[in-house]
């Protein structure tokens, strides 16, 4: 059975009659089609990416989201394809609507989900599946008009000069493929350093319009009866208002979504190479919250509480060299350099950004210690992951792993079987391993896997936990889940390439400390699961 949307045989007169006369030559007329094929699968693929990264970091867990997205966008496709039937009768016309209305939801698409994550996310409830819901949406919306442009375009090259369907397929696919591989690159290397998710998004959505609307009205102008031509001019001549005042109000809506987001009490907004760093509070007595990629990483009425736990049970015996992967906000060393001893701390931290803050920042700098002004602190910025393969063995008495949650996709690599036979490799003779394994109260799978892990890369655990009170966002994986609240606890596990787990206690000749006592340690110690989970590698994560 033939497909009746097939491109017909050459020679075969065009379904809606004798065609009007092209203003150009019918190879420069194919070039345009084939150019403006180029452009638009080029916005596409930034507009799929925009959604990926943007779903990312609001809701956590990349892999879901990435597999969300593409999932519903590729079905979307199909079924716009097979819509878009209805339309080749007025392929141009169709055309030329269907890119007036994917430059408006595509180009919009990143400040919708912005601000129903920023304004309702916290509302709790069914609210607190806004963003999820929209990301859907979205993904369907913009993959049924992609999908809709492929059979318009290919009944516009076949307007021009009939050829055999192979001929026409392989031309519109070859564009639309370097297309693709072009927005592709724009989106992480221009778009996103240069422009930012909102602004990017908006102006790739007015590259959108003004293309579609140019090969339709310049090309195929005479296809269309006047009123159809105002028509597509008046709508896309709208479209690129919206998208005009959209950008022009793009700084003032995201300090507005930053601020319901965070608090009013924001001082430093700032997107490195790596992630979004959020400062509030540090000034006139308020205590200071660090936000990375929107997850609270530093709580100004906790931090102490939670460096103390992570530091000094581990710097219980030799401390002379000690190595911190992550940590670039200087807390962990600031611990470190209160004991009596050190010699030197090598810090592996993978953003610059985050360091040139710790160090410069007046509030940070100082609720650090300046830390980065001792001679011996040492920094490498570096993934703490090849960090650790490509240096020789150093012999580190302590090795500190201050890395976000193990949730994180972005994280999971750090917290394998592969990264600890790394980290062992770098202790010396009786050294010890302490790592932030995440909340044991919200997340015990998880916090017991790294334990698992720990075991299974040859290690001695002590698993142990402390409380903590502070609120704000959920550092976890998933930043709309569980409410605004941070959980009621921090888990850790030390240990040693020994043949059973070291003692948790506190180094006699210590600092005194402000939150953390030996009796009170001795009980947050926990006890083993009677099954352990398996543990995760690189090739098979399991957090």
């Amino acid at each position: 059975m033939i497909d009746p949307h097939a491109p017909a045989p050459p020679g075969t007169p065009a379904p809606w009659g004798a065609p009007a006369p092209l203003p150009v030559r019918p190879g420069t007329g194919r070039f345009l089609v084939l150019a403006c094929v180029f452009v638009c699968a080029a916005c596409g693929l930034v507009y799929e990416l925009e959604l990926v990264a943007l779903a990312s970091y609001l809701i956590g867990d990349s892999v879901t989201q990435a597999s969300v997205v593409l999932s519903v966008m590729v079905f979307a496709m199909g079924v716009g394809s097979l819509a878009a039937k209805r339309l080749r009768w007025h392929a141009a016309a169709g055309f030329a609507a269907v890119e007036a209305a994917l430059a408006l939801v595509g180009g919009c698409s990143a400040m919708a989900l912005y601000a129903v994550f920023a304004w309702t996310g916290g509302w709790g409830g069914l609210w607190a599946t806004g963003p999820r819901c929209l990301l859907v949406a979205f993904s369907l919306a913009i993959g049924l008009l992609i999908g809709a442009e492929v059979p318009l375009l290919m009944e516009l090259i076949q307007r021009i000069r009939r050829q055999d369907a192979g001929g026409a397929v392989a031309d519109l696919f070859a564009a639309d493929y370097v297309g693709a591989l072009v927005g592709g690159l724009a989106f992480p290397f221009l778009l996103l350093p240069f422009l930012g998710q909102l602004t990017g998004t908006l102006l790739t959505g007015t590259v959108n319009v003004v293309a579609g609307g140019a090969l339709v009205l310049g090309l195929f102008r005479r296809d269309l009866s006047r009123r159809a031509r105002w028509t597509l001019l008046v709508a896309g001549v709208t479209v690129l208002g919206l998208l005009a005042s959209a950008a022009v109000l793009v700084d003032d809506f995201e300090r507005a979504a930053r601020h319901a987001v965070y608090g009013a009490d924001v001082r430093v907004a700032l997107q490195t190479d790596v992630q979004e760093i959020v400062l509030t509070g540090g000034t006139h007595g308020r205590p200071l919250d660090l936000f990375l990629d929107g997850r609270l990483r530093v709580g100004g009425h906790d931090e102490r509480r939670y460096h103390e736990a992570l530091v000094h049970p581990a710097t219980t015996g030799p401390h002379a060299r000690v190595l911190i992967l992550g940590g670039g906000d200087g807390m962990a060393a600031r611990e470190v350099l209160r004991h009596r001893g050190v010699d030197r701390v090598d810090i592996v931290e993978l953003d610059a950004g985050l360091v040139r803050l710790a160090r410069h920042d007046p509030a940070l700098a100082a609720l650090n210690g300046h830390v980065y002004d001792d001679p011996r602190v040492h920094v490498f910025t570096a993934d703490a992951f090849h960090w650790l393969r490509e240096a020789p063995r150093s012999g580190y008495d302590v090795v500190i792993a201050d890395l976000p949650d193990p949730g994180i996709t972005a994280s999971t690599k750090l917290y394998s079987q592969e990264f600890y036979g790394l980290a062992r490799r770098a202790l010396a003779p009786g050294g010890r391993l302490v790592v932030h394994a995440g909340p044991v109260q919200a997340r015990p799978r998880a916090f017991w896997t790294v334990a698992a892990t720990m075991r299974a890369a040859g290690l001695a655990t002590t698993p142990y936990r402390v409380l903590g009170h502070d609120a704000g966002f959920t550092p976890g994986p998933d930043r709309s889940a569980g409410g605004s609240r941070a959980p009621h606890d921090w888990g850790f596990v030390l240990a040693t390439a020994g043949p059973v787990g070291p003692p948790l206690r506190l180094p006699a000749d210590g600092p005194r400390l402000r939150t953390l006592t030996e009796g009170a340690l001795e009980r947050d110690v926990l006890k083993t699961p009677a099954a352990w989970p398996p543990p995760s590698t690189l090739v098979h994560p399991r957090y």
